[in-house]
């Protein structure tokens, strides 16, 4: 058994905690379980270095790009200040560079490239007209996020085609891109579009998708 695995109930738990503190709004909870949900993601990564076959482009990329992420999650603690919004934007906009590097390197362009660029280009053009009303002067920074998040997610899909993953890996990458993006597609639908009160459900999308991409550096043959 992969010894990242034993991580996973701790996760679940610590995810469990935060969404009752958020629900709460219990700040002090917040401050405490955030961070350490993240730390315990970056632990999952850090674990597969214990596996008797390792990719270290994968595994220094993902902690990497978690790293900043692990940023991105502090300052969005406090994003009703907007430094620390735009802060926060920044930190996961480059961990999500990182990720896209990542996977690009390491994956292969293939014919359901085109598929998919098209399925996210169509996605990220009729999100971005939902919100710009009310993006004011972010519009810019977030035309930017939405076209790397899509190359991050693209850079995901493509590790099907690559001989250095096995599919249950390359599953594993696709959909914890997919997840992260469609926990800030909910995020940033209750920022821009429609406040609703459940938005912050979108952390259990985050973490899961942060977790099987974490948990992919595990299983390298």
């Amino acid at each position: 058994m992969k010894t990242a695995l034993y991580l996973i109930p701790v996760l679940a738990a610590l995810v469990l905690f935060l969404l009752r503190a958020e629900f709460r709004k219990d700040k002090r909870a917040i401050y405490f379980l955030k961070p350490l949900s993240t730390l315990t993601v970056i632990a999952v990564a850090l674990l597969s270095f214990l596996e008797p076959a390792q990719n270290l482009t994968y595994a220094v990329g993902v902690i990497i790009g978690l790293l900043f992420c692990f940023g991105g999650d502090i300052a969005l603690m406090f994003q009703d200040n907007r430094k620390a919004f735009m802060l926060g934007l920044v930190l996961f906009l480059l961990g999500h560079i990182v990720y896209a590097i990542a996977f690009g390197w390491l994956g292969r362009f293939s014919a359901r490239d085109i598929f998919s660029t098209i399925t996210l280009l169509v996605s990220g053009v009729g999100f971005y007209a939902l919100i710009k009303a009310n993006l004011g002067s972010l519009r810019v920074p977030v035309i930017v996020y939405i076209v790397v998040i899509s190359v991050m997610v693209s850079r995901a899909l493509s590790t099907f085609a690559s001989p250095v993953f096995t599919n249950a890996q390359a599953g594993m990458i696709a959909t914890g891109a997919i997840l992260f993006y469609v926990s800030d597609i909910i995020l940033a639908a209750a920022r821009f579009w429609k406040p609703f009160r459940y938005h912050r459900a979108s952390l259990a999308f985050y973490y899961g998708g942060q977790l099987l991409i974490a948990l992919a550096a595990s299983y390298f043959a």
